[in-house]
């Protein structure tokens, strides 16, 4: 019998930011590894990943890290994670492990141990062993993992939908998940993000028709947004284009290089007529996709409207197409897009979050799956907390027991001995490692309320200039400030600086002393100016002394 602990780095109570732990007696397995975009709150922040200290401090008993799929959510923290621990295994199907290789060569990240999977073989790994499953979402190569242990079967889910239309690399293998749950499933960990839609997420994610709409309706240029790893919709887009005259501009490196990749290993089937070239950009009925590759949602878009772009120039007959319904998070940001869109007098079609839907499981797909695979305990991940409960509710629905439904937060350890759930009151200490640009270390919340801080009160910087024998004061005090105040519109202000500065240095010189205290000087005249400046503008500006000896 063995001694099992379940718990999440991330990925509970939040969208994004997938990282779940499985421990078996002393063998580590980690399932998924993401990273989650942050809400602009963070002021420079590109994006956020799990705290993975754990691991580092376990590096030894880590089997390896087993990736669903190949999206940012469940695997975009892995070129952070190999940085810190080059030797952990990562397991993943072939698409997922070749988008994550196109990720590693942009980190420069050259020594990684990459293995991969394929569908319905098992991994050997000592006593436990991983048996992947074909699952169907918006990109091939999905996959739900089984770990077996010998008092059952550990299941995580990934990110899955069931839609029977769906064929080839995008099907789910409902026959192996029925054998699954009839051998019997211990633990099912089961993503939440649509718990709370009534009925079946299919037909929803199929937007074949309102493609064909927007096509046929207008006639111009039609400028569509997609994101890379969504293939799905990569192949409806083009389906429908191959019926008309149009042709396909693809816009941006990253993206060509996915696509031309899908199309050579036959993730995408594509009639290569349809591709056009930069000679077609300014066609009076040409689609271009542009794709907003790792950066923020809707970065490359907004270049493009702010008339930054290279190559694309809007025109008031053009059309602009988001391909994608927007989640949780995103609302605000593309409003503001939108708005910005109707600004330029260019027309803009989106699709209603209400109508249509991503790849993921709603009420009646979660119900399906808990029946086919009839879980001893249940375990919702992914999403909010709200999202968890109502999740949680299903099951309940279902004949789940209360008491075998685990809602948990991240940290917080669920632990089975000898098959059974048993109470404790374990937590691994979790958090977030906040990413700005190529940076490899978390920026931290002293950076964040410095840049807060400059953001909202600016900056002052006094510079004066000593002589190095005598300490007598040379040049200064100088002020520069920045985003605090209007210089030539306040020279009495900046006069008082000046006055309260240069007291407060010669204080503290004493005649014929061969060493002058600096750092009591910049204290004092952070705290003096501090003090007049809230006393008089009631504003708080960063304020740097800077003393240099000549």
């Amino acid at each position: 019998m063995s001694k099992i602990n379940i718990f999440s780095l991330g990925g509970l109570n939040e969208n994004g930011k997938n990282m779940y732990v499985v421990e078996v007696d002393k063998n580590i397995y980690v399932f998924d590894a993401g990273l989650k975009y942050d809400n602009e709150k963070n002021l420079g922040i590109d994006y956020i990943i799990p705290n993975f200290d754990y691991l580092i401090k376990n590096r030894k008993r880590v089997k390896g890290i087993f990736l669903s799929h190949g999206h940012d959510s469940n695997m975009g923290a892995v070129p952070d994670i190999l940085k810190a621990i080059p030797e952990i295994k990562i397991f993943g199907a072939k698409l997922t492990l070749e988008i994550l290789r196109q990720d590693l060569s942009e980190e420069q990240i050259k020594k990684s141990h990459l293995i991969e999977i394929l569908p319905h073989q098992k991994i050997e790994l000592g006593k436990e062993s991983i048996f992947p499953i074909a699952m169907t979402h918006s990109i091939p190569d999905a996959l739900c993992y089984v770990l077996y242990t010998r008092d059952g079967a550990i299941v995580y889910t990934g990110d899955f939908t069931f839609d029977h239309t769906m064929t080839g690399l995008y099907k789910t293998d409902i026959g192996k998940l029925a054998y699954v749950g009839k051998q019997g499933v211990l633990c099912l960990l089961c993503e939440s993000m649509y718990a709370e839609r009534e009925g079946y997420t299919s037909p929803n994610n199929r937007v074949n028709d309102f493609i064909r709409n927007v096509l046929v309706k207008n006639e111009g240029r039609i400028i569509a947004t997609v994101f890379p790893a969504h293939f799905y919709r990569i192949q409806e887009i083009f389906d429908e284009v191959s019926k008309t005259h149009r042709k396909i501009v693809i816009m941006g490196h990253s993206l060509q290089t996915t696509i031309n990749y899908a199309l050579k290993n036959h993730y995408l089937t594509i009639d290569k007529r349809v591709i056009g070239n930069l000679d077609n950009l300014e066609d009076k009925d040409v689609v271009i996709l542009i794709s907003d590759e790792k950066e923020k949602p809707f970065a490359n878009l907004e270049r493009l409207i702010k008339g930054y772009d290279k190559f694309i120039k809007l025109k008031k007959t053009d059309t602009i197409f988001i391909t994608e319904p927007s989640y949780e998070g995103i609302e605000k940001r593309l409003a503001l897009v939108m708005d910005e869109i109707a600004m330029q007098g260019v027309n803009a079609v989106s699709l209603s979050s209400k109508k249509h839907l991503l790849h993921h499981a709603s009420r009646e797909d979660l119900s399906l799956l808990i029946n086919i695979m009839q879980p001893k305990y249940y375990f919702p991940v992914k999403g909010e907390y709200r999202n968890q409960y109502a999740n949680a509710e299903i099951a309940e629905n279902l004949g789940i027991p209360k008491e075998n439904i685990i809602l948990k937060q991240n940290g917080d350890v669920v632990t089975f001995i000898k098959g059974n759930l048993v109470n404790n009151n374990i937590h691994i200490p979790t958090d977030e490692i906040l990413i700005d640009g190529k940076d490899q270390g978390d920026i931290g919340d002293l950076v964040l309320k410095d840049r807060e801080m400059l953001g909202e009160n600016g900056i002052v910087i006094i510079s004066c200039t000593l002589d190095r024998e005598s300490k007598e004061i040379l040049a200064g005090p100088e002020i520069l400030t920045r985003g605090f105040i209007y210089v030539k519109d306040n020279l009495d202000l900046v006069q008082e600086i000046k006055n309260m500065s240069l007291e407060i240095i010669k204080e503290n010189i004493e005649e014929g002393s061969k060493r002058v205290d600096y750092a009591k000087i910049k204290n004092e005249v952070r705290d003096v100016l501090g003090k007049y400046f809230y006393k008089t503008m009631e504003t708080k500006p960063m304020i740097i002394t800077v003393i240099q000896e000549v």
